[in-house]
């Protein structure tokens, strides 16, 4: 149950904490933190628990904004990087990427708690 909750207490926090304040985009870093250290669990339920609430919060959100423009800028940054011109690649990186800042922030705060 703990698992569940610090997965979406870590989606909500990182989603509120980047619509309503002024704050950089890496301010998940810190509610991923705040959240694996006040509800304990084992570090490796942190850390996947981190990385799984930024992972589908990340994919939903590039998407949500990708589709707004027919995936028309991203297709061409899929272009550059090496991933086939294929924009659900870039959006799987995008999550990737954010999921495991914030996997190592939830597995950090894991560790100070002990």
């Amino acid at each position: 149950m703990k698992f569940i909750v610090s997965l979406f207490l870590t989606a909500l926090l990182a989603f509120v904490a980047g619509l309503f304040t002024q704050l950089p985009w890496w301010v998940f870093v810190v509610t991923s933190f705040v959240v694996a250290a006040l509800l304990h669990q084992s570090p490796g339920k942190s850390f996947l628990s981190g990385f799984l609430g930024l992972f589908l919060l990340w994919i939903v959100l590039a998407f949500i904004k990708d589709a707004a423009n027919e995936h028309i800028l991203s297709a061409k940054v899929a272009l550059i990087l090496p991933l086939g011109g294929s924009y659900m690649m870039l959006i799987l990186v995008t999550g990737i990427i954010g999921g495991l800042i914030s996997g190592l922030a939830a597995l950090t705060g894991s560790f100070v708690k002990k």
